[in-house]
């Protein structure tokens, strides 16, 4: 692994044997504390997601979902902690339209987020699950002054969110948004926050913030019930595995997209794309047509897993991925659609201690502040439910109780089989479709080019955006553009300050001994940080 940042105007990376990467630099400081005050990996990334909550609305909330991947010093686990569609949303509930609703309270399904601290805590934690509220309930009291990033999208989301209720009244004074450097205080927040922590969550899903989630919900537009959040239960899941050289990616299986990642992976592999140098047009455009076809087939086959026609093992089979691979002209732009396999707005952060856990951990409201809407308590509501299908039979159409095709992904590499496995790096890339884009690219730069994290993160990136188009950062190397060109591709060159491009946050294992130590990063495209002891 190469340590010395490779990038100018990057950041160094941290090397401790302690650390937490967010994207927040007060969130972070929350799980440095955390650790310091006897916690464990799983305890320091708690305290960085709950205050992360204050310091960071603009990107989840606490009425959003995560997931979480989890090295306990032997095994992985997953947990999905998204939540299901209220018993009212049957196909007929959406008669007449077309597609899901982007923002409002026909996007909101049931929160999962706060279920899926409260099972990280037990399962894992080393702290009291009050004790991990402590300094977001301090920021929410006493403020904070707001960092520049999270200043623009707070901005940027007024004319889109201002109209949703409880959104003006929780989230603008006098009808603005903070300006960077404005000390931003939140009470009601606080006070939300100080009711699950003394009841270990129970109030959100069956008492008294339930209530007052579901009352706002009756006279505001909504339909949930106090049986929608009762019936939430996380889910413990097994890890999607898939081998890439030496060393295996594991993410979140269905509903999460992680697979597009493994996917396109696989059918890299196929294409031998190792046969063009790194940071080549001709390496990119293979990238970028894997990941089209690999998003084809996610839109089309992945759902809540309970409902999905083809099973997961059949989109990572090896065979499969090399027909869809054939597909690719490597010299020309194509077109794809979905394959036909044989069936038989969000904050990432990661954490890692002295004893070897390590956490990838991930939670979001979606789409900037999510659905827009608000409940009483600064409880703000993801719009996950935009992420549903009305085309009748298709495997993620809308159903009661169901979980939506889920974008957010947390991700973790490992090296080894059996006995001799061992973690190598948690790392994510929130933002949007950007995410399974994001991982590939990540595990291609420090797989193939042996790139420490942060200079992993630092390296310039491509994106398809929502629509299938091409885009680059601006720091892409202009002969890599030409060369994108003149392969048929049509190329959008973004700003030097587009915030299209996700951000990273990321933790590896510094050397292979027995004594613990981690390299880690943040990305520069945020206000993030990385730090340890």
């Amino acid at each position: 692994m190469l340590i010395s940042p490779p990038y100018s105007g990057g950041r160094a990376p941290v090397l401790a044997k302690n650390t937490v990467a967010s994207s927040q630099p007060l969130a972070t400081q929350a799980g440095i504390e955390a650790l310091q005050q006897g916690g464990n990996a799983v305890d320091a990334a708690l305290a960085t997601a709950i205050t992360l909550t204050v310091v960071e609305p603009t990107m989840n909330g606490l009425g959003g979902d995560g997931f979480a991947l989890i090295w306990d010093g032997n095994k992985l686990h997953g947990l999905n902690a998204s939540g299901r569609a209220p018993a009212a949303w049957t196909p007929q509930y959406f008669a007449g339209k077309t597609a899901m609703d982007l923002i409002g309270w026909n996007t909101v399904t049931v929160p999962g987020m706060v279920s899926g601290w409260v099972a990280l805590s037990r399962q894992f934690g080393k702290l009291p699950f009050a004790q991990l509220f402590q300094r977001a309930i301090d920021y929410a009291e006493n403020g904070f002054p707001v960092s520049p990033v999270i200043a623009r999208q707070w901005r940027e989301a007024i004319p889109i969110l201002k109209n949703q209720p409880g959104f003006t009244e929780s989230f603008l004074v006098d009808g603005k948004s903070p300006a960077a450097g404005q000390i931003w205080r939140y009470p009601a927040q606080a006070k939300t926050l100080k009711e699950i922590a003394a009841t270990k969550g129970a109030s959100f899903y069956t008492g008294a913030l339930a209530q007052s989630m579901v009352d706002f919900s009756n006279k505001s537009g909504g339909c949930f019930t106090m049986a929608d959040f009762a019936d939430n239960k996380p889910e413990w899941v097994d890890p999607l595995a898939f081998d890439y050289g030496d060393f295996t990616l594991h993410e979140i299986p269905p509903n999460g997209s992680g697979i597009a990642a493994q996917m396109a992976l696989g059918i890299l592999q196929a294409a031998n794309v190792k046969q063009y140098p790194a940071n080549s047009a001709q390496r990119i455009h293979l990238q970028v047509e894997a990941m089209r076809m690999a998003f084809a087939d996610a839109y089309a086959h992945v759902s809540d897993a309970s409902t999905m026609k083809v099973p997961a093992s059949a989109l990572l089979d090896r065979d499969y991925l090399a027909s869809r691979a054939a597909l690719i002209d490597h010299h020309k732009v194509g077109i794809y659609g979905a394959g036909d396999p044989h069936a038989g707005g969000t904050v990432y952060l990661c954490a890692a201690d002295a004893s070897g856990m390590m956490i990838s951990y991930i939670q979001s409201n979606f789409k900037g502040f999510g659905s827009g809407v608000v409940a009483p308590g600064g409880i703000a509501f993801q719009n996950r439910g935009m992420g549903f299908s009305l085309v009748d039979g298709h495997p993620n159409q809308v159903a009661p109780g169901k979980r939506p095709f889920h974008s957010i992904i947390p991700a973790f590499l490992t090296k080894g089989k059996g006995q001799d496995l061992k973690p190598t790096m948690a790392f994510g890339v929130m933002g949007g479709n950007m995410q399974p884009q994001g991982h590939l690219q990540f595990v291609m730069r420090f797989v193939d080019e042996y790139l420490n994290p942060q200079a992993c993160s630092d390296a310039p990136r491509w994106r398809i955006d929502d629509l299938g188009k091409l885009t680059v950062e601006a720091h892409m190397p202009e002969s890599v553009i030409e060369g994108l060109k003149v392969i048929g591709h049509e190329v959008t060159v973004m700003p030097a300050n587009s915030l299209d491009f996700g951000s990273a946050q990321a933790i590896a294992v510094l050397g292979e001994d027995t004594d613990a130590a981690y390299i880690a990063g943040s990305d520069h495209r945020r206000d993030g940080l990385a730090a340890g002891f």
